[in-house]
């Protein structure tokens, strides 16, 4: 069954195309595909399975542009995607959707665009423009989350640090492959190869390259920041690191005058020095008090203590 906008919705087209053609937007699933590419007109020999979507693309095919959707949950950036196929002839859209994405999103547009979709370029753009409206704000709370993350290491609470980064790292990348792919598809409905649409709307598909082009480099800045905070960490966790090995330098120092001192009167001999003195070992004990009392005084002279 089809899910036309003029009867599961309101229509959002112009007045033109209800004058001239049925309802242009079509909303179906991947059981009913097939099918209902042919009413409208469309042939695509591929399979329709939006579980097998892997990443956003667009094929220019003879009679119709056939496109791939896979949007991150932004809420859940690494886990499950929404999959959407799009198909666009010289009259109609058709949205391919398993779940209820696609129809929330109209909705949506319904409630907030006065311009909903006179024409099939203004609806290609809200529609996309609608499910990447939130990215930024998205982006600026990754920024509040590595900011609150560099005071942290500055403060020394290196704790827990790897484990919080890495994931964020992760979407971040993730999220940069998503605007690349967009990029591209708003870069080729630009293009136009089949004639499609109408030369004074392509500015829509170019503002769609435009925003993600700017949310990648706004990505891109974030790893980057990221890397930054990272370098800080290792730079603490070395000068800790440093810190323990001068504190071990400076203890085995310390003893090993002690040691030699030992190691002479360990050894068995007639003529040692102060053998048969009664002042003898406690002379060595105020001898090993006196190196080590003058040994710390020096290194925390040194600020090495």
């Amino acid at each position: 069954m089809i899910w036309k906008l003029g009867e599961r919705l309101e229509q959002i087209e112009t007045e033109t195309w209800k004058e001239t053609r049925p309802p242009a937007v079509f909303l179906t699933d991947s059981k009913n595909a097939r099918r209902d590419l042919e009413l409208a007109g469309i042939q695509y020999e591929n399979e329709i399975q939006t579980n097998k979507i892997g990443f956003c693309k667009l094929e220019t095919q003879q009679e119709c542009l056939a496109g791939t959707l896979c949007i991150p949950r932004l809420l859940d950036v690494l886990g499950s995607r929404y999959r959407i196929y799009f198909f666009v002839n010289q009259d109609h859209v058709v949205l391919v959707d398993d779940e209820d994405f696609s129809m929330r999103l109209i909705r949506r547009i319904k409630r907030k665009k006065t311009h909903q979709g006179e024409t099939k370029e203004r609806f290609i753009y809200n529609f996309i423009a609608e499910f990447m409206s939130r990215d930024q704000e998205i982006l600026m709370q990754y920024e509040k989350i590595l900011m609150r993350m560099e005071e942290d290491v500055m403060q020394g609470k290196i704790e827990n640090f790897q484990r919080e980064l890495m994931p964020i790292r992760r979407k971040l990348l993730t999220l940069r492959g998503y605007y690349d792919e967009m990029m591209d598809m708003g870069t080729e409905l630009e293009e136009n190869e089949n004639g499609f649409f109408a030369k004074k709307q392509l500015k829509y598909f170019g503002t769609l390259s435009n925003r993600a082009d700017r949310l990648m480099g706004r990505t891109a800045h974030l790893l980057e920041y990221a890397q930054q905070v990272r370098d800080l960490y290792q730079a603490q966790v070395d000068a800790k690191q440093n810190s323990n090995m001068q504190f071990l330098t400076v203890l085995s120092t310390i003893f090993f005058p002690l040691t030699l001192i030992t190691g002479w009167y360990g050894m068995n001999f007639e003529n040692m020095p102060e053998l048969k003195s009664v002042y003898g070992y406690p002379a060595i004990i105020v001898l090993s008090g006196i190196i080590v009392v003058g040994l710390i005084v020096l290194f925390k002279k040194k600020k090495f203590l």
